[in-house]
């Protein structure tokens, strides 16, 4: 029995929405150490930016992010601020 190998992640293009949402939240990888919640993060602030999700604040509260260094709401203000350029 062989292992087959992982199948290949295509990247979005660095001009997409999708991309410049998640660079957002990878800026903030000192305050937010684990990977799995930037990318639960930037998921939900990508939905949001479609008009489908909810706003920062309450998308960082119902992720339950482990923070250091940084309170729920400074980390909205920042990210909200990062998404008014994308808009």
């Amino acid at each position: 029995m062989s292992t087959l190998p992982p199948p290949k992640v295509k990247q979005f293009p660095d001009d997409s929405p999708e991309k410049k949402v998640y660079n957002i939240v990878e800026s903030f990888k000192e305050n937010l150490p684990r990977m799995n919640d930037r990318n639960r993060l930037a998921f939900s602030l990508f939905k949001y930016l479609k008009g489908e999700g909810d706003e920062p604040l309450i998308a960082i509260k119902t992720n339950k992010l482990k923070l250091i260094g940084i309170s729920e709401d400074q980390l909205a203000k920042k990210i909200e601020e990062e998404l008014k350029k994308i808009k």
